[in-house]
């Protein structure tokens, strides 16, 4: 087995090697990453492993690269004749805020950054929060009975087009989509194994409505804040299908525009969303493939050849081998303003001459 392909875990200071299945997860869309190590070994079992518990700070390590940073879920342990079967199953620190309740002393912010907002929901449970971009002010926020930490997060977020995420450390990251690039292409026929693609089109609309309101004061009042609307067409989906939507918060139009352009893009990206599977868990740099990154495809099954974003990686190691599952969609999904991909007259698709269409969000692929 190469180095960099040797999956460590620390726990208490102490290091355990030797898995024989391995299974850790990260995603854009995920608040937190997880895993899974298993060790088979003869009658009566890895004591080392044993002392391992549930609750237990760990570091999950590949080669020198650390991927996770949190606790210990569980310990599963199973026996027949001959042999046992220890697990080890856990999350990152931040799984803390998707589990566990909003807390703070008022409840309720005004005027007030969405990287304070989501520090002082998240410092209770000693998570760091950092902020890759600007994530911006918001009027008002308040907290809702029995949400939890990340509930809460994700309201806030909802109305900046933000992503939250993890990383290697354990830290809560507020981000957005394609902050990194992959050095390597996926490409068939010489580093894709397997893909496969949905092209689902249910959750699409042909129109998408966002309404809001906001508090008025002594310069807004009345209609002009009574109510706030947007809308924003799907021009791919030919038949009538409308949605409404409801903006978080103070919904004033901006808000309500930003909401309608990114729902509507973030379906029609997710329409595309693919599969591909990859040997090794890393580039050909021997930097691993990590989520967030903008990576070139070239499909010819499929007909892509364009610039997705990889959302999720799954990392696994078994008997069949080391294994990247990587899941990707294209960049607009997860874009605040994305724009509309239109190839310039007839050059190849991927080419990159795009402007903005009226009513359009989505990438076309033909």
């Amino acid at each position: 087995m190469k180095a960099t392909e040797r999956v460590r875990l620390v726990v208490n200071g102490h290091e355990h090697a030797g898995w024989k299945e391995v299974r850790l997860s990260a995603g854009i869309e995920r608040q937190c990453r997880d895993f899974s190590l298993t060790v088979t070994d003869r009658w009566p079992g890895n004591e080392g492993i044993r002392r391992v518990r549930p609750g237990d700070l760990c570091e999950v390590w590949f080669g020198a690269d650390k991927m996770l940073t949190g606790y210990i879920d569980a310990t599963p342990i199973s026996y027949e004749a001959g042999q046992v079967t220890v697990s080890v199953n856990g999350r990152s620190k931040t799984a803390d805020l998707v589990d566990c309740a909003a807390q703070h002393r008022s409840g309720q912010w005004r005027s007030a950054s969405v990287l304070r907002i989501a520090q002082e929901l998240a410092a209770p449970y000693g998570v760091t929060v950092l902020a890759e971009v600007e994530p911006g002010n918001i009027a008002e926020h308040q907290l809702e009975p029995g949400e939890t930490v990340f509930e809460s997060i994700d309201r806030l977020i909802t109305q900046k087009a933000l992503l939250a995420t993890d990383d290697g450390e354990g830290r809560q990251i507020l981000t957005r989509a394609g902050r990194l690039r992959a050095g390597t292409a996926l490409e068939t026929g010489v580093n894709i194994l397997t893909g496969s693609a949905s092209l689902d089109f249910k959750e699409r609309f042909s129109e998408y409505i966002c309404k809001g309101q906001r508090a008025g004061n002594d310069h807004d009042f009345g209609a002009a804040v009574a109510q706030s609307a947007a809308s924003v067409t799907d021009a791919s989906i030919t038949r009538r299908r409308v949605i409404e939507l409801r903006a978080e918060g103070q919904g004033d139009i901006a808000a309500c525009r930003d909401r309608v352009r990114w729902e509507a893009a973030y379906r029609a990206g997710k329409s595309y969303q693919t599969t591909y599977t990859v040997q090794g868990w890393r580039q050909a740099d021997g930097a691993p493939w990590l989520p967030n990154q903008r990576v070139q495809v070239r499909d010819a099954v499929i007909g892509f050849d364009l610039e997705m974003l990889i959302a999720e990686v799954e990392y696994s190691q078994s008997e069949s081998g080391t294994i990247a599952t990587l899941t990707v969609a294209p960049v607009a999904a997860f874009e605040l303003l994305p724009e509309v991909p239109k190839p310039k007259g007839k050059k190849n698709k991927g080419s990159g001459g795009f402007s903005l269409l009226p009513g359009e969000t989505l990438v076309e692929f033909n």
